[in-house]
């Protein structure tokens, strides 16, 4: 992605975003834990940015972009979408909301109400919102299906009669039908086959271009989020350890952990090699979190410190769109221990 996105302002600014589950025993059922599956999470995105999200499966991705929509109440935090915190928001607040903020799901079929064809399926959306009824929202849902690539003839079909990439395609459509500034597009291809996974992708690109949207795009699949992002987020065990330029971080990472990930995604040069670095141990569980760095157990770089700081998520090298979470580089120690070692 190649974009110029300098002057455009912040859309969406999430700080220190908390989503934490309680453990519940007993016969009082009395909270003896918690599983961080988002634990202190910040970033910005700027208006017409797509910001990829990627890590391993259980670190936090989709919880923290649920979050972000409130589909899942966060534990703490702020967000703050056009300038207005989403999570001090009451119920009718929200809901004039969701007109700006959409989801696209992971599963195309389960996302899909089996019982309404897929006319009846966007007109719900449009009569919900009150952006129109009757005659009008019929034009509306054909000309949404035809937007996404897909026929008006298709009004009358239900989701069953689809493939998957078509059913994907309706996902869209309906999330496109409330006009939003911004998608959180939860994993959208991960379910599809190769082939159509990028007539997916260069949809979305195209929609973005001709509507303005802001996507927070999530993915395991580090080839998908390298060509849709202008800038990418690490993520291990509910935090991110780096956030930069989606070029600066494929081709000079500096989390041990963003190192190893990107050593494990495929080559297509069979000509150039790439060391391979395997990971020592399991990731740990959210619910029993390591003390200091949560990435320590199995940090090929890992110092004594690891195991006791938390290290702060800050610029490296005097470039502010570089961010990394990490103790070998002085920006991430904590204040506090800084001041010791001087």
């Amino acid at each position: 992605m190649t974009k110029d996105l300098r002057n455009s302002p912040d859309l969406l600014v999430v700080k220190n975003l908390r989503t934490w589950f309680p453990i519940r025993k007993g016969f009082f059922s009395k909270i003896v834990g918690y599983v961080k599956a988002v634990d202190d999470v910040s970033f910005t995105i700027k208006k017409g940015e797509t910001l990829g999200l990627v890590g391993e499966s259980g670190c936090g991705k989709t919880t923290t972009g649920r979050s972000i929509l409130r589909l899942i109440e966060p534990t703490g935090g702020s967000v703050l979408f056009d300038g207005k915190d989403v999570l001090k928001m009451d119920k009718a607040e929200l809901r004039k909301l969701r007109k700006d903020m959409q989801i696209i799901f992971q599963d195309p079929f389960s996302s899909l109400n089996p019982r309404l064809t897929v006319g009846q399926t966007l007109r719900e959306v449009l009569e919900v919102h009150e952006i129109a009824e009757g005659e009008a929202a019929q034009k509306q849902a054909g000309e949404l299906l035809e937007i996404v690539g897909l026929r008006r003839q298709y009004y009358n079909r239900y989701p069953h009669e689809f493939s998957g990439g078509q059913r994907q395609r309706i996902g869209i459509a309906r999330a496109l039908a409330v006009k939003p500034k911004f998608i959180v597009c939860d994993e959208p291809v991960s379910a599809l086959d190769v082939s159509i996974q990028s007539q997916i992708i260069n949809l979305l690109m195209d929609l973005q271009k001709e509507f303005g949207l802001t996507y927070l795009f999530i993915s395991h699949s580090l080839s998908v989020v390298e060509h849709i992002s202008d800038r990418v987020a690490v993520m291990y065990l509910g935090k991110i350890v780096e956030i930069a330029d989606y070029k600066d971080l494929y081709e000079n990472p500096k989390h041990p952990y963003a190192e190893a990930l990107l050593s494990a995604a495929p080559e297509p040069d069979p000509k150039r090699k790439k060391q391979r670095i395997i990971l020592a141990g399991d990731i740990p569980s959210p619910a029993k979190v390591p003390s200091g760095c949560y990435f320590h157990p199995r940090c090929p770089k890992v110092q004594s410190d690891c195991k006791t700081l938390a290290p702060l998520l800050a610029p490296i090298d005097g470039n502010p769109a570089h961010e990394v979470s990490c103790l070998l580089y002085p920006t991430s120690v904590p204040k506090s221990r800084a001041v010791e070692a001087a």
